[in-house]
């Protein structure tokens, strides 16, 4: 019998059992799209045409509408623990943002048709978001990312405590300036983190002209 040279190593085979633990813990590449976090951001956008359908036109809220609100909300902080816990992905940066805008300019256009919401701080709203957006997409084609700002993040929470004042019942009469008024503070902050979205836009063109003079 022939034995093998002394010099090799020993073949060691080892395995290893990949646990519910483990699997939820795992880290993910940067540019992966099959996360955790991402199905709860997909998630978020399919759920959100239900909230539509559910909310009266009578102007007395619901607290099934509300308590749809509050749980795509939550949905919201959960996928942001996700993407902590897993590590952030390109995708995640792109799809958690048009989540927000989905679920939100839906519910307060869906607001503005049960006249509940004022038009024109709902175009003010829709138009930032569209103008940043668009403008994550062109930056992203060019491989960078645009992650939220923390006054983004407020402007987030604003627009979320407007709309849930709205949809809740006992908002129907005795709360209704409180969601005005978050309602109005939400657009000054849209306003606001759209001038900075510019700034960090229009930044390197500034840097190029006084490289040039």
């Amino acid at each position: 019998m022939r034995l093998a040279p002394t010099w090799l190593p020993p073949l060691q085979v080892t395995t290893r059992i990949v646990t519910p633990e483990i699997w939820l813990t795992m880290p993910v590449d940067q540019n992966a799209l099959a996360t955790w976090a991402n199905a709860v951001t997909v998630s978020r956008i399919l759920v959100s045409p239900l909230l539509f359908i559910v909310v009266p036109d009578d102007n007395a809220g619901s607290w099934l509408a509300a308590w749809l609100w509050f749980g795509l909300c939550v949905s919201d902080v959960l996928d942001g623990y996700l993407a902590r816990r897993h590590g952030t992905t390109k995708s995640g940066a792109f799809l958690d943002p048009l989540a927000d805008k989905v679920l939100v300019l839906g519910a307060m256009f869906t607001l503005v048709s049960r006249d509940m919401f004022g038009v024109w701080p709902v175009v003010i709203i829709a138009v930032r978001e569209v103008v940043v957006s668009i403008y994550r997409v062109v930056v992203g084609a060019r491989g960078v990312s645009v992650p939220a700002s923390r006054i983004a993040k407020v402007k987030t929470l604003s627009q979320q405590v407007s709309v849930g004042f709205a949809l809740a019942p006992f908002s129907a009469v005795d709360m209704r300036y409180t969601w005005l008024t978050t309602l109005w503070l939400a657009v000054g902050l849209t306003i606001i983190s759209g001038l900075q979205y510019a700034v960090r836009a229009l930044r390197p063109a500034f840097s190029l002209r006084r490289a040039a003079k």
